[in-house]
């Protein structure tokens, strides 16, 4: 499932949703160099995460293949801010586009309901939650780890808990042919945060791709134990009331 578009009305303007998709662009244009492949290389390499690098169980000076000739090489003092600065690269535009959308998507109700402080900290605690698991589950990996995808997953989580029945418009594929469904809420993040549980089986054994599906599932899961915790008490009754509006939203659509 591929989400287009929910049917889920905010509040007011979203404003820190809309500053992270601009902060990760400004990052992705001056210092990732549209995705060129010497300052994408230096910068995953410069400000990604890399575990075994960030917890020592990987040797300094350990050489890090990037492709056409380019290598990172591994520092005896990583810096622990690597955890936040690597939420801001991104390995190339499919991944910067991705991440964006889905964060432009489900990103404007959550701000919505924890207001703008609480949403930035709520984040930010989403994507180091997302950089820990995935460094309990490979602590030896010398992979760079970059892209805002764990900290969207905890936007997609609390969206889950907080705004479950709201309608969301997703393409379907099957095959060669696309089909297109409206479906609650849950059942498209719940569908995806399966994927990335089954996605991630193999890297426990030693086989993960390039993707890091326990970072996902890390964010995952946080955003659902912060949602709740972090929804703004004014802003209570609207959501209540949101929530309410989108119910109304489904059975309409079931009607038709």
């Amino acid at each position: 499932m591929f989400p287009l578009r929910d049917e889920n009305p905010t509040l007011g303007a979203s404003l820190v949703t809309f500053l992270i998709i601009g902060l990760n662009a400004l990052v992705w244009v001056f210092i990732q160099g549209l995705g060129s492949d010497f300052s994408l290389a230096a910068s995953i390499c410069e400000y990604g995460l890399i575990p075994g690098e960030l917890l020592g169980t990987a040797l300094p000076g350990t050489k890090v293949p990037l492709g056409d000739g380019l290598a990172c090489v591994l520092a005896a003092d990583a810096s622990v801010w690597s955890v936040v600065t690597s939420m801001f690269m991104h390995g190339g535009w499919f991944h910067i586009v991705g991440n964006m959308w889905f964060l432009a998507l489900f990103g404007d109700n959550v701000e919505d309901a924890m207001g703008k402080v609480r949403f930035i900290l709520f984040y930010l605690l989403c994507g180091v939650a997302a950089a820990a698991l995935q460094m309990v589950t490979d602590p030896r990996s010398v992979v760079p780890m970059v892209g805002a995808s764990g900290a969207i997953s905890g936007v997609m989580g609390a969206y889950a808990v907080l705004f479950p029945r709201a309608p969301v418009h997703v393409l379907v594929f099957f095959g060669f042919y696309i089909t297109r469904f409206v479906v609650p809420a849950f059942l498209m993040l719940g569908y995806w945060f399966v994927i990335q549980l089954l996605g991630g089986i193999p890297a426990l054994a030693g086989a993960g791709g390039g993707v890091a599906f326990w970072a996902h599932v890390g964010g995952f899961v946080a955003g659902v134990a912060l949602a709740k915790l972090l929804c703004s008490t004014e802003r209570s009754a609207a959501c209540r009331a949101r929530r309410g509006r989108t119910e109304q939203m489904v059975q309409r659509y079931q009607r038709d």
